[in-house]
């Protein structure tokens, strides 16, 4: 049997966590919205289009903030053409995915799912295929209460209050030559710059997210990130981060060591933005969005047989299995370690495309990789303790990776501690030992296991609970000092409370 050791100190913290790290993102792409989250006709909708047995699901989760319109579609998207009355919306092209878009579903519809799950916006504005302009109209439909054309077109529409979107991508993957209106490092800089400078003139309170690299894997990555924070590091809170990993190889053991080199993501592009910060002498630190990551291949294949110009394919449909779900556990473990700096995450994406939940015009379910999202979302809040674990490492095409990945979690307020834990071996258990003599008066109340026997075990709806947790962990917190035994290939929640 394998042992590791976690090593934890009550004054040494990573940061507090911003909830917003447990963000997802919906996208005009596929069944993601329609037949998704909106499906006006189906009896599991209300009198607005929207599916209730997902907003349950979503809710369940408790999802902070959704990314949206896109993504890719958002470089070729005018958002005009998604507001007002719907019999007047015109019906346009994407080539970002090569569908026919209805605008069936626009930005107030979606301002009102956000109310309806509980969560807050995260609007992208079209750098691609337009710019500045369009992108100073579109907060001022937004944030602005009246008295000017495009609020009172708001109003027009019927919403009197404003929508006060505060967080706002500019563009998306602006690196990538698949982008509409794809640009180079200066173009975009300089873009970015500008387009925040001029959506603050018109509101003052929100925050901005500039394009990083599309993936560690660019060949500009580094000198992209560079060169747009020196162009826009005054106007910018943020730089985002995608990346995306597959088992294209069916190799299970360097599949989990992606989080490795996702690792190594976070700690460069936090080297370049304080680097920048530097060069500029300046007081003000940038920090990270990483607002797409996931797991995403099961659908390569199939997506390439797609038909063009159709409404609602079915399209980048991954169906997860149980070695899935270990990789997104183990990946948000290494973000909540960059809690410090990584302050919003986006779970790409939420419903139908590469998506947690699955729909059917019957039903939704979970898929296996809901699991481990669901529960850092609802137990995951609090401060990161810096948690050093000495573990057995193996070699992958990632470099050295950790059988074990963990992180501690202290929650003042709830008096709770909670451990997430992966054992990434494929043929042991795990002896792990967690000395928390300044937490005496703690004990374990739950120990939840994600496993199966099958790696390629998967959820459907005919049998939507094949992989689900149970809650017979055997973690025990005794003396100060927290045992258990990880049952190979793991995910596990060990929830402390204070004892009074």
């Amino acid at each position: 049997m394998k042992k590791a050791n976690i090593c934890v100190d009550r004054e040494f913290i990573v940061g507090d966590v911003d909830q917003r790290i447990y963000g997802s993102f919906i996208e005009h792409l596929g069944r993601a919205v329609y037949e998704g989250i909106y499906q006006p006709g189906n009896p599991l909708a209300d009198e607005r289009g929207l599916r209730q047995d997902v907003a349950k699901l979503i809710r369940e989760i408790g999802v902070p903030i959704v990314r949206y319109p896109g993504g890719n579609f958002v470089s070729g998207y005018h958002w005009e053409d998604g507001v007002g009355p719907k019999a007047e919306r015109p019906q346009k092209l994407d080539l970002a995915w090569s569908v026919v878009e209805t605008n069936q579903f626009g930005l107030n519809e979606f301002m009102d799912w956000t109310k309806e799950v509980g969560t807050e916006a995260m609007m992208a504005v079209n750098l691609g295929t337009r710019g500045v302009e369009d992108a100073k109209n579109i907060i001022e439909y937004c944030n602005i209460k009246e008295g000017s054309y495009y609020s009172d077109l708001r109003v027009q529409h019927g919403y009197k209050d404003p929508h006060n979107i505060k967080l706002w991508c500019l563009g998306n993957e602006m690196d990538g030559p698949w982008q509409m209106g794809h640009k180079t490092a200066k173009e975009y800089g300089r873009l970015a710059a500008e387009t925040g400078r001029i959506m603050r003139m018109v509101d003052s309170n929100i925050e901005l997210v500039a394009c990083g690299s599309s993936s560690l894997y660019m060949d500009t990555f580094a000198q992209w990130e560079e060169t747009v924070l020196d162009e826009a590091y005054d106007q910018v809170d943020y730089i985002s981060l995608h990346q995306y990993y597959g088992n294209h190889d069916n190799d299970t053991k360097n599949f989990l060591a992606s989080s490795v080199a996702m690792d190594e993501f976070i700690r460069s592009v936090v080297s370049i933005c304080d680097y920048v910060k530097v060069k500029k002498r300046s007081h003000k630190q940038i920090n990270l969005s990483f607002d797409e990551w996931n797991v995403w291949y099961h659908s390569n294949e199939q997506d390439k047989q797609l038909e063009k110009w159709v409404k609602v394919p079915h399209q980048l449909e991954d169906i997860y299995n149980f070695e899935d779900a270990l990789l997104v556990g183990s990946m948000l473990i290494t973000l909540l370690k960059y809690c410090d700096r990584v302050k919003i995450a986006c779970l790409a994406q939420l419903v139908n495309v590469i998506a947690p939940i699955m729909t059917s015009d019957s039903g939704a379910w979970k898929q296996t990789i809901f699991y481990p999202y669901m529960h850092t979302s609802v137990f995951g809040r609090g401060k990161v303790l810096h948690t050093l674990v000495k573990s057995p490492i193996y070699e992958s095409k990632h470099g050295d990776a950790p059988y074990l990945d963990a992180v501690l979690i202290e929650n003042e307020e709830e008096e709770t501690l909670t451990l997430f834990a992966v054992n990434k071996s494929l043929d042991e258990p795990m002896e792990v030992k967690c000395e928390l003599r300044q937490f005496k008066e703690y004990s374990v109340v739950e120990h939840q296991v994600l496993y199966h026997e099958d790696l390629k075990a998967e959820n459907t709806q005919a049998h939507p609970n094949n992989v689900v947790p149970y809650g017979n962990g055997n973690g025990k917190l005794e003396n100060g000092v927290l045992e258990t035994v990880l049952s190979k290939t793991s995910w596990n929640v060990i929830r402390m409370k204070k004892r009074h």
